[in-house]
């Protein structure tokens, strides 16, 4: 019933095969493993967030520039730059602390938390 489509990019690297009926009336997928949750999820990282007090950064170099990299000139420009990036290192450990006791900001669940999930709740591979 079913031709493979010829080609390198016939699979087209998702999991499944491509096929094409033998009527011509469209592409077909055949999955080339079974179509069930896994029992574990990647231990993958999470994309990094922006970065932080670049603006006090900016300001803070262009003084030091403009004086000669005088730290005396500009002791309010970088008193500003080290505000900033305390506050951010603190909401940095905030969120990893939250993170580690299990709450997440975010709506997403960590790797670690969706396997521990998946084992507690296994797919049936089979129905008794």
């Amino acid at each position: 019933l079913y031709d493979s489509v010829a080609g390198p990019m016939a699979g087209g690297g998702s999991g499944s095969a491509l096929l094409r009926t033998r009527q011509g009336l469209g592409l077909a997928l055949r999955p080339t493993r079974p179509l069930v949750l896994a029992d574990r999820v990647a231990n993958r990282r999470r994309r990094l967030g922006e970065a932080t007090c670049i603006t006090e950064m900016t300001v803070m170099m262009s003084c030091w520039k403009q004086n000669n990299f005088n730290e005396e000139a500009c002791s309010e420009e970088i008193r500003a730059f080290y505000t900033c990036a305390d506050k951010a290192e603190a909401e940095r450990k905030a969120k990893a602390k939250a993170s580690a006791d299990g709450v997440t900001q975010t709506g997403f669940l960590t790797p670690k938390q969706a396997t521990k999930l998946l084992h507690r709740y296994p797919n049936k591979t089979h129905v008794t």
